[in-house]
């Protein structure tokens, strides 16, 4: 039988970068409790910015959240009053899930993704919002799998979904791929997301990979 990784995970310290950047030995638990909470919170409030990724970094005096979006125009707001009210709202929760003041100065920074249409979490949350409206799901994937490999920055896509696929009483899975996913090879610069769809006859899991590109490490020849 096959053993499964996530390929985000696999290729931590290579490809790709940690998520949270920063570490405690005897805080570990409150601040890993902390992240998770912030997380949960934006990316079911700003699930139509196109959320990609939620970066978190963390000092002595300081709370950095990093938002990188498709859509940073609905996260700002005029005059940047959307980023100060999402502030307080972070505060107001962690505070009532923690049970004590947060003290800690919060900062947060919206970025745009300039390659939304590449990108693993907004390509899944698309796919999501489709099946969502019950349209078939066969037509989404077909439809979805071209758009993303016409950019000539992929060299592979492949998406799966799991669940009851158009109302069916019996579960299953259906998935189709176009180009290469090498996910064994570490220097393979794969963008993977998992996304779940909400619908009156259940949940549909969604699972998108996008195969870019492969990191070339070149090593310094050392001097004799």
């Amino acid at each position: 039988m096959g053993q499964k990784v996530n390929p985000v995970a696999f290729r931590l310290g290579g490809t790709q970068n940690w998520k949270s950047r920063w570490f405690t030995t005897k805080r570990y638990q409150e601040f890993l409790k902390e992240d998770y909470l912030i997380r949960d919170f934006l990316t079911t409030k700003l699930t139509k910015a196109g959320v990609d990724k939620i970066e978190i970094e963390r000092s002595a005096n300081f709370l950095s959240v990093i938002i990188v979006a498709a859509r940073p125009g609905l996260i700002i707001g005029r005059g940047g009053s959307g980023v100060e009210d999402l502030k307080k709202e972070i505060k107001s929760l962690l505070a009532r899930k923690l049970k004590k003041a947060v003290k800690m100065d919060l900062r947060l920074t919206i970025e745009e993704v300039k390659d939304a249409e590449i990108r693993a979490s907004i390509v899944a949350q698309g796919i999501a919002e489709q099946i969502e409206k019950r349209l078939p799901f066969r037509r989404v994937l077909k439809q979805t799998i071209e758009r993303v490999a016409q950019s000539r920055d992929v060299q592979g896509v492949k998406i799966m979904m799991g669940g009851r696929l158009d109302g069916n009483e019996i579960a299953r899975h259906e998935w189709l791929r176009k180009g290469r996913i090498p996910l064994q090879t570490l220097r393979a610069d794969i963008d993977y997301a998992q996304v779940t769809a909400f619908t009156t006859y259940g949940t549909v899991g969604i699972k998108v990979w996008i195969y870019k590109k492969e990191e070339v490490v070149k090593k310094k020849e050392e001097k004799r």
